[in-house]
């Protein structure tokens, strides 16, 4: 069923325009890849692409990337160009694996609920959010002047399916932004929260509330700065951003 939906939908990024089309997609009997094709990129250049599904309840791991990017370079012959890895979701430490595998460019696309839920939630889905690039956030890490930690978000690194490129992207594409100032690799827990994003988000809020909103404290909250925090027991923070889409990513930071 995953197969199906992604070899109509492919793999979309939040643009429009921007999505991976398979010229062709069908199953594989791999250990760790269940599915190969190929598709073209914008150029006129072909790719030869390997699909990694993960687990209905789980997320996907460092373990299933690294088997999986193996399979498609040494024992696959000839080996693959691209390699998606679909899951429900990611560990964080996902992210942390660079994008390249040699001359393999892994890509970890994002499945819809929905997928896990049935054909009639998926026919209200539309093929367009089904199987989602999201990138990785951009972000600076300062200190003050009296040593404390300051986390300012310029956006998103975006790749776009079609040509390879990863370009940045400004914070309209982000909805909200966490950090976990103590990150202790195992659970992400909300210290800091914040909103970004374009088009009156204020007023927006407003009106999905009905109430009125004390400004000044919606003020502290809609920015891409945060407010200053101490440094980590554990040596690191993490960062989650989450689009408009509802898609989201985290990644983890040494501080």
């Amino acid at each position: 069923m995953i197969i199906d939906n992604l070899r109509k939908a492919g793999v979309q990024n939040t643009i429009k325009n921007e999505r991976l089309k398979f010229d062709r997609l069908e199953s594989y009997a791999g250990a760790y890849l269940q599915a190969a094709g190929a598709y073209t990129e914008t150029g006129g250049t072909e790719r030869r692409v390997a699909v990694s599904i993960g687990p209905e309840y789980g997320t996907v791991g460092r373990y299933q990337l690294k088997e999986a990017a193996k399979e498609a370079v040494v024992q696959a012959r000839p080996g693959f160009d691209t390699l998606v890895i679909c899951g429900f979701a990611f560990d964080p430490l996902v992210t942390e694996e660079t994008k390249q595998w040699g001359a393999l460019t892994i890509l970890p696309a994002r499945m819809n609920p929905d997928l896990a839920m049935g054909d009639e939630l998926l026919k209200k889905t539309g093929a367009g959010n089904l199987f989602m690039v999201f990138g990785e956030p951009d972000i600076d890490l300062q200190r003050d002047p009296e040593g404390r930690l300051v986390v300012e978000i310029h956006g998103l690194d975006v790749y776009d399916p079609t040509t390879g490129e990863i370009r940045s992207s400004s914070t309209d594409d982000i909805a909200c932004w966490f950090i976990d100032t103590d990150y202790n690799e195992e659970s992400f827990f909300v210290r800091h929260a914040y909103f970004t994003g374009a088009d009156e988000p204020y007023q927006k809020l407003q009106r999905a509330l009905r109430a009125e909103i004390d400004e000044a404290a919606w003020s502290s909250l809609y920015s891409t700065r945060s407010r200053p925090f101490d440094p980590p027991t554990t040596g690191k923070i993490a960062v989650k951003v989450i689009n408009h889409y509802g898609d989201e990513v985290l990644k983890v930071y040494p501080a």
